[in-house]
């Protein structure tokens, strides 16, 4: 036991530069999206770019790959504690497929459509599911369980800036969409909540429109937060099948994944006191925000401009697929 406090004592200690760099940027950018307004993510990631010659210094880059490893964790684990069970109830099982139908297909011909573009199998795994899912957040939990390679760090900033990016746009076109498809205001809460990808773009074009459609969006948003679990887990499963005995080595199931499953079902129980809950909710945001900033700081942009425009135009497309198949959804269950 006292070697693995000393252990973890001095794994602390070597990260706590980079992990204080990353934490003072993710501040900035809270400071500036909080004043300025737009996308608290896509700003870290801009801002930590700026900071990439630090990853040359042993210093800061331990605590860099900390803070994009294990805070990134941290931050999924608590997404947990946004959903429960009742709140899945109150949607109505029609709705709960058409997410989860929405979600499956969009992943499976997302990854399609990526592969046909040029883009390898674990690039278009990860884009699709960002797409599918929850944004940036999904891109790094996906990210955290394929496999490593000199890329790998390159497509998940490529993915987290474009997806965010597609979200702020979304979130300000999507309104404008609904009202001219003329969906009432619990409709239009399923459409966006269903189709844009960050949850506080969805929150922000939700309550454009209404209180019931905000609260809406919101909860059908966090559903597809919640197909995150088993997303990431077949996912792995496939990984470690295709992979190397060294890469089969890694846990079955993340310990992040049990996490978030355990705090849904202690959430759905009413086990987590509202002050816990309070606190809690913040520290993951603020743990994203962190581990956004350490994955900016890991890029260098001359990366980014090498890999051309194919990325995110297919990142276009597969939100536009993830759209189409929403409102056929909702066409079949009106």
């Amino acid at each position: 036991m006292a070697k693995t406090i000393d252990t973890w004592r001095d794994t602390w200690r070597e990260a706590m530069p980079g992990l204080l760099l990353s934490a003072t940027i993710a501040l900035a950018v809270r400071f500036v999206s909080d004043r300025l307004g737009g996308p608290a993510m896509l700003y870290a990631l801009l801002f930590g770019m700026a900071f990439n010659f630090l990853t040359e210094d042993e210093r800061f880059a331990r605590g860099i790959r900390f803070a994009s490893r294990n805070i990134l964790r941290i931050g999924v684990a608590l997404l947990g504690l946004r959903i429960t069970t009742e709140q899945v109830m109150e949607l109505g099982w029609p709705v709960v497929a058409l997410i989860v139908v929405s979600v499956t297909a969009t992943i499976l011909i997302g990854g399609l459509i990526g592969r046909a573009f040029g883009l390898k199998g674990d690039q278009s795994i990860l884009s699709a599911g960002a797409v599918a899912i929850c944004g940036a957040s999904a891109a790094l939990a996906i990210a955290s369980v394929l496999p490593a390679h000199k890329d790998s760090e390159r497509n998940t900033i490529l993915t987290v800036a474009g997806v965010t990016a597609l979200s702020t746009v979304a979130m300000v076109f999507y309104p404008v969409f609904v009202t001219y498809l003329d969906y009432d205001h619990a409709t239009a809460g399923v459409f966006l909540g269903a189709t844009i990808h960050d949850v506080a773009q969805v929150v922000g074009a939700g309550y454009m429109i209404s209180d019931q459609t905000g609260e809406i969006s919101t909860l059908v948003k966090l559903i597809r937060v919640a197909c995150l679990v088993p997303v990431v887990i077949t996912i792995s499963l496939l990984m470690r099948r295709s992979r190397t005995a060294e890469f089969r080595k890694e846990p079955l199931l993340p310990w992040f994944l049990v996490a978030f499953v355990v705090l849904v079902i202690v959430n759905s129980l009413g086990w987590v006191p509202a002050q816990a809950h309070d606190v809690l909710t913040p520290v993951s945001s603020w743990s994203l925000l962190t581990a956004v900033a350490a994955l900016g700081v890991k890029t260098s942009l001359k990366a980014l401009v090498d890999v051309g425009p194919a990325p995110v135009g297919v990142m276009l497309i597969q939100t536009i697929f993830l759209a189409v198949v929403v409102i056929a959804g909702i066409q079949f269950i009106a």
